[in-house]
């Protein structure tokens, strides 16, 4: 069925090529993690409301911490770092953004999604072109560690239902700065990011307008 879904986004996206995390070509963005029982935290996070419209970001979720894979986690990917357990939905369907953090997030698909991703180092004197990012179809169930060097951003939706999205990072990620740097691009703890210049919202709230070109949308 996901083999079916994927051909369907690639069919109605023909302006942006969606590979599979399987493939060669997400080694250099990321890595597929195995040995994770899902089941526990893919069930706690189908009881989280849905958004009926936009993107809801939580930063830690307790009931997802407290969870054996949570630990697991902690252990195997930060090295037993303080590590938060948050969570990500609701509907997304543009690139709209690339941030990046100091140190890998961990992804788990509650449902399928796709994400755009770029290097770290295609960012040029502040800016990015757009045609440098690739689509990654991540299929529901899946674990996978997304490298620091990667850009990322928001997942996108490939239902009218929405998407959900636990994401791990190290303890304090996205949470509001203490104080002010001279970094423009440091938008929260351990949070640098660029909006696409289409994306008046993110611009109108300070994030510097960092990324040109054409603002992908994944169709379904």
């Amino acid at each position: 069925m996901m083999m079916e879904l994927i051909e369907i986004l690639r069919s109605k996206n023909p302006h942006l090529t969606i590979f599979d995390i399987r493939d060669e070509e997400f080694r250099e963005y990321g890595t597929v993690l195995e040995g994770y029982d899902t089941d526990g935290i893919m069930s706690e996070a189908k009881k989280l409301a849905m958004p009926s419209e936009g993107s809801q970001y939580l930063a830690s979720v307790q009931a997802f911490e407290a969870l054996e894979i949570a630990k697991k986690i902690k252990d195997d990917v930060f090295g037993t770092l303080d590590t938060q357990i948050g969570y990500c939905h609701g509907h997304s369907s543009y690139l709209n953004a690339l941030e990046w953090h100091f140190g890998s997030e961990v992804n788990i698909a509650v449902t399928p999604l796709v994400l755009m991703l770029a290097k770290r180092s295609d960012i040029r004197g502040g800016r990015i072109d757009s045609s440098s990012v690739k689509a990654f179809f991540v299929p529901q169930g899946s674990v996978i560690e997304v490298y620091a060097t990667t850009l990322h951003f928001c997942p996108c939706e490939v239902n009218a239902d929405g998407f959900g999205c636990v994401v791990g990072l190290p303890a304090a990620t996205n949470t509001t700065l203490e104080y002010a740097t001279s970094d423009p691009l440091l938008f929260r703890r351990n949070k640098w990011i660029l909006a696409h210049e289409d994306n008046k919202a993110l611009i109108e709230r300070g994030v510097v307008p960092g990324i040109c070109g054409e603002n992908y949308k994944i169709k379904y």
